[in-house]
């Protein structure tokens, strides 16, 4: 499923226009994105939880030449399924 149809089906359950379930969707991900680069995380009981993680340089191979390399560390967004959303996948 892409955005617009996760917009074409949120305005459908909820029986409201698709630009005010637009809205609704890039509201969500701006707060989303606000709170995690702000180094914190978005916790929904029983779906999941958003957090930064943090990945430590590493070293690597350039799979064109072989040679070693150095992967920088970087911070990486992380998604932790909740108990119900992992049972419903099952």
């Amino acid at each position: 499923m892409n955005k617009q149809e996760f917009v074409d089906k949120m305005a459908k359950d909820l029986g409201t226009t698709k630009k005010f379930a637009e809205q609704s969707v890039n509201a969500f991900w701006n707060i989303v994105e606000e709170t995690l680069k702000k180094a914190g995380k978005v916790q929904f009981v029983n779906a999941g939880t958003f957090s930064v993680a943090r990945r430590a340089a590493r070293k690597g191979v350039n799979p064109r030449t072989g040679k070693p390399i150095t992967i920088a560390a970087k911070k990486v967004v992380k998604f932790t399924p909740g108990k119900k959303l992992k049972d419903a996948v099952k």
